[in-house]
């Protein structure tokens, strides 16, 4: 007699030990969709910065399994998605001397990868690295066009004399610029600013770089915000974007994205309460969520991040208010009730920052809202990693 055995259980968010990491591929399909639509509308390449997810299974959600250009901020990441078969990638953080030998490396495996510059500097080591090794680097000069970090003003006079260094060496590839202070623009109008500034800054170092008779191929521009909000790209050949792929409440807070566009959780249990303090305590602190409060700058601060039940469903009033170590403490906001969680609820935090709070997990448990009953515990689909190191 023969006995067929019991089918396996299904593995759900009520499973893993946490704290944990959990991705909606329903809301990151969606999240992917809609810049990839507003990219083809603006009539430029959409060039992903894979430094949010970090992930290989969740790049492939954008391209359908096929290679497409990708922007990295780590040389660890440039290195894994080239293992992955990806050939087109940017490097995009200033180019460090001492990693030229990687960046050559890959390079001679048939990666064409850019690097990034604003010095002379970087410019006499990237050009010399690339006649030691007699092939071209593809080299981008950043473009400061709000003050936010690196890079060089469109008008400063050093400009053409670093494109001058990069193209006698066959190295000059074009130039790239970042609206950092977009994560500051908390109106639709001042996102759409903030793109037109972003644009016309790349555009105007690409013509003061034509004008001296040096080619420029490459124009590039993104931030979240601004990709959202551009409205004319011309001029522009590629536009970079990376956290649109979660969201979070940064950009949800500056009205880019909703809250139910947000892929990216924590799943934490409550380990205890304080109910003299109006605390419920659980076991996922700053080493789940980050120590990112990037909403005490907007108009509604979230704390550590928004509370909601398992099944995805938001908790009215309920806010991780506080974190220490391996420690959350949520509270009601604004003399709400506290309500009523028992030790070993398990609950979903919404974070501040998604590229911070992903950083902090090596991998996602995958779940599918558009593929379980209303108010059930999702189940878990897949398991992604991360790419971590530098």
């Amino acid at each position: 007699m023969t006995t067929t055995p019991p089918p396996a259980r299904t593995t759900t968010l009520a499973d893993p030990d946490t704290p944990f990491a959990v991705v909606d591929v329903h809301k990151s399909l969606r999240n992917i969709e809609r810049l990839a639509s507003r990219a083809d509308r603006l009539g430029v390449t959409l060039r992903p910065h894979v430094k949010t997810a970090k992930s290989l299974d969740i790049a492939a959600l954008m391209h359908g399994g096929a290679s497409m250009p990708v922007t990295t901020s780590t040389l660890a990441e440039a290195e894994a998605f080239a293992d992955g078969g990806y050939t087109d990638i940017t490097y995009a953080v200033g180019i460090d001397p001492h990693k030229l030998p990687r960046v050559i490396a890959l390079l001679r495996r048939g990666v064409t990868l850019r690097v990034l510059l604003d010095s002379r500097e970087q410019a006499a080591s990237v050009t010399a690295a690339a006649r030691e090794a007699g092939l071209a680097i593809p080299a981008q000069i950043e473009i400061d066009c709000d003050g936010h970090r690196g890079g060089l003003v469109p008008d400063a006079p050093e400009l053409t004399d670093i494109g001058r260094i990069l193209h006698e060496a066959g190295c000059l590839d074009g130039v790239l610029t970042h609206a950092g202070e977009s994560y500051f623009a908390h109106t639709p109008h001042d996102q759409r600013l903030a793109a037109e500034n972003e644009r016309d800054s790349a555009v105007a170092a690409a013509r003061r770089l034509r004008a001296a008779g040096l080619p420029v191929g490459t124009v590039s521009v993104g931030s979240t915000p601004t990709a959202h909000a551009a409205e004319d790209l011309t001029g522009v050949t590629e536009l970079r974007a990376g956290n649109y792929v979660f969201f979070d409440l940064v950009m949800a807070g500056l009205g880019v994205c909703r809250l139910e566009d947000l892929a990216l959780s924590v799943v934490v249990t409550v380990i205890g309460h304080r109910p003299e303090y109006g605390w419920i305590l659980t076991d996922g602190g700053w080493m789940a969520m980050s120590r990112d409060r990037g909403t005490a700058a907007q108009s509604r601060d979230q704390g550590y991040g928004l509370v909601l039940d398992l099944a995805g469903n938001p908790i009215p009033d309920l806010v991780m208010s506080a974190a220490s170590q391996e420690h959350g403490t949520l509270t009601a906001r604004d003399g709400a009730t506290l309500p009523e969680l028992p030790v070993g609820t398990r609950l979903r935090i919404l974070p501040n920052h998604a590229c911070a709070t992903a950083a902090q997990h090596r991998g996602y448990y995958v779940i599918d809202s558009s593929q379980r009953p209303a108010g059930s515990t999702p189940a878990v689909i897949a398991k992604w990693q991360r790419i971590s190191g530098w």
